[in-house]
């Protein structure tokens, strides 16, 4: 029976909608559910989504690009040497690191983007309508800005940086939801492979013209300057 059905049969019994205590206990219970719903989706250290609804949105952004034939950007990054943090300062430094790049990154982000902890000390970034040119953009801004943001722990500042591997789905690209994460993974790795502390991607950009910020992205700035 839905709720409104329950209401209309209270109400035919002569019971006061508004007092009816067992509309107000599953009030309650959709209220609990829809928290609980909340939680599941997220990642409780860092303040971002968790790895699962990555996944969903992700997948749900591709079979976007394939309906609109606007692209998907999306963006993986590792925080360099993090086991170093973890080794020195324990794991509250490490976790410390972690809260403060979550904290970044919902900051910097533009509105429509959606961050997500992937696992450990890997993110995912998931850029609706973004282009090569402009997801390579926002990595080359996201890098600089990791890189001139120290971690206070305590009395310490902790320097950090990332390594980025940024890929676009287009509607052309006939690829599973998992082909287009490894897609991204290997050129993460790409980055970490060659020095750390850098962005690869699929094709190369000059830097001047990638740090560009386009009509576009204009309409969806960042977070943190809309504020």
């Amino acid at each position: 029976m839905s709720k409104l059905d329950l209401k209309g049969a209270c109400a035919a019994q002569g019971c006061r909608v508004e007092h009816c205590p067992l509309i107000v206990e599953i009030e309650l219970l959709h209220e609990r559910c829809r928290k609980l719903e909340e939680l599941s989706w997220g990642d409780a250290l860092t303040g971002l989504f968790n790895y699962r609804y990555m996944q969903r949105s992700l997948e749900m952004e591709m079979e976007r690009t394939r309906r609109t034939k606007l692209p998907t950007g999306f963006i993986m990054l590792d925080l360099d040497h993090f086991k170093d943090f973890n080794t020195r300062y324990g794991h509250e430094g490490g976790n410390a690191v972690l809260s403060s790049m979550g904290k970044l990154l919902k900051e910097h982000l533009r509105v429509i983007d959606i961050a997500c902890r992937y696992g450990g000390e890997e993110f995912a970034l998931i850029l609706p309508n973004a282009s090569i040119r402009q997801a390579v953009g926002i990595a080359n801004r996201l890098h600089k800005i990791v890189r001139t943001s120290p971690v206070v722990f305590g009395d310490k500042k902790l320097d950090i940086s990332a390594s980025f591997g940024v890929a676009v789905f287009k509607h052309t690209d006939e690829e599973t939801l998992s082909s287009f994460i490894d897609r991204a993974d290997r050129l993460l790795y790409q980055a970490k492979n060659t020095g750390r502390d850098r962005v690869c991607a699929e094709q190369s950009l000059p830097v001047a013209v990638a740090e560009e910020v386009s009509s576009e992205e204009k309409s969806a700035l960042f977070s943190s300057e809309e504020n």
